[in-house]
């Protein structure tokens, strides 16, 4: 299991790269153009992905702050939302690179934002959530690229791993 969540935390840098890049080709008008996802735009979507992530992350480590909404807008500009996804990139891949099996296997419990009750469940459940997540949202990030007319990205895991993931092979 820490095999498979190394590998996702490295997969999750990899792709948002490659939507991000994606993004800094869009107008400001594309970027925050809403096109029926979600969070509407890409703008929206990306602030939301961030905003979990830093969410789940703080749970995850008692550190770094964490919006209290959901559909929080954490920067307005793409550059400044950018730099901020690579220093979460980074604290997740050093994260998981912390843990141990007995970690992975004990209850781990957090307080949901949109229900205020205390959930408990293994934290390799909650970790499957996590990347799981994010690959939900980045899917809705290539449908907003796509439906703007842009080129479909490749952001499957296994693109991934013949090209910058090859130590996971």
């Amino acid at each position: 299991m820490l095999k498979h969540y190394r590998m996702f935390a490295a997969y999750n840098r990899w792709a948002n790269a490659q939507v991000y890049a994606a993004a800094a080709e869009l107008t400001a008008a594309e970027f925050r153009s809403d096109r029926g996802a979600f969070f509407g735009s890409l703008h929206r979507t990306l602030n939301h992905l961030l905003v979990a992530d830093r969410i789940w992350t703080k749970r995850f480590t008692g550190t770094g702050d964490a919006p209290t909404t959901l559909d929080a807008v954490l920067f307005e500009e793409l550059d400044a939302l950018a730099a901020a996804r690579d220093t979460e990139d980074e604290r997740i891949m050093a994260w998981t690179g912390t843990l141990d099996e007995t970690a992975l296997a004990a209850d781990f419990t957090y307080t949901p934002v949109t229900q205020p009750i205390g959930v408990t469940q293994p934290l390799w459940t909650a970790l499957a959530h996590f990347f799981n997540h994010q690959t939900h949202h980045r899917g809705q990030c290539h449908m907003t690229l796509t439906a703007l007319g842009k080129p479909s990205l490749r952001l499957d895991l296994i693109y991934f791993l013949r090209s910058e993931g090859r130590e996971w092979m």
